[in-house]
């Protein structure tokens, strides 16, 4: 299906070393990737080679910017077709990965993915606001990552409530980070977050990305998140 030497170099450029069975992972998520998104939609990137760019590379370059411990929770919101979720997961079978949505087919797709590359993890139908008022998953997670078109004050609302103290949210963004940096510098204190890092970096030729580092220093007050439609009519 893919190119299995391309991938394997695109993953080294971030420090990713992808071995045999790794790789055999990738082939067989985007075989499946392009197959069940002739039946519903997952992407609109379907090339093989922009499948290992755009996805499986973009994903992983996270790897290269955030140094995730051995055995660290993760919950990735809002993960769709399992992006950056599942390609961590593949890189890295220690961690301990919550797949979030809010479309229970899509996790239905990704039970299959994870059964059928052989790897565990917990699926989680529920809208992201509401997952971030449960006790079962609020301040649960050592990291809260999302590869997400919301706005930076937006995400924060939606991924922090997430996130323990002294845990990370790791927001995967496009050109324009920094503008969304500092709309979202109220809603990030407020939410019991502080900046640390932005990484700047372009992906082969198919523009630039952004990696933005958000420490939780202290909890989230109770009343956040708030309804979806309040997070998106009035951000922080």
């Amino acid at each position: 299906m893919i190119n299995t030497s391309l991938l394997k170099e695109k993953a080294a450029f971030f420090g990713v070393e992808l071995d045999k069975t790794a790789l055999e992972r990738f082939d067989i998520y985007a075989g499946l990737l392009v197959e069940t998104n002739k039946m519903m939609n997952l992407t609109a990137i379907t090339e093989p080679d922009e499948i290992v760019v755009k996805h499986f590379a973009d994903s992983l370059s996270m790897l290269k910017y955030v140094d995730i411990n051995e055995n660290s929770s993760v919950i990735d919101v809002g993960t769709g077709a399992g992006f950056p979720g599942v390609a961590l997961l593949i890189a890295r079978p220690d961690l301990n990965l919550t797949l979030l949505d809010s479309l229970n087919k899509r996790l239905v797709f990704l039970k299959n993915v994870l059964s059928e590359i052989g790897l565990n993890a917990k699926t989680v139908h529920l809208r992201a606001e509401q997952g971030g008022r449960d006790k079962n998953f609020r301040e649960k997670y050592d990291y809260a990552v999302a590869r997400a078109v919301a706005s930076l004050p937006v995400l924060s609302e939606y991924c922090l409530p997430f996130v323990k103290t002294g845990g990370e949210f790791v927001a995967m963004k496009g050109s324009s980070a920094d503008e969304e940096v500092n709309a979202s510098k109220n809603a990030v204190e407020i939410l019991g977050g502080q900046i640390v890092s932005t990484d700047s970096f372009d992906l082969f030729g198919r523009g630039q990305r952004n990696i933005i580092r958000i420490r939780k220093i202290s909890q989230t007050p109770t009343k956040y998140p708030r309804e979806s439609s309040k997070i998106s009519s009035k951000s922080l």
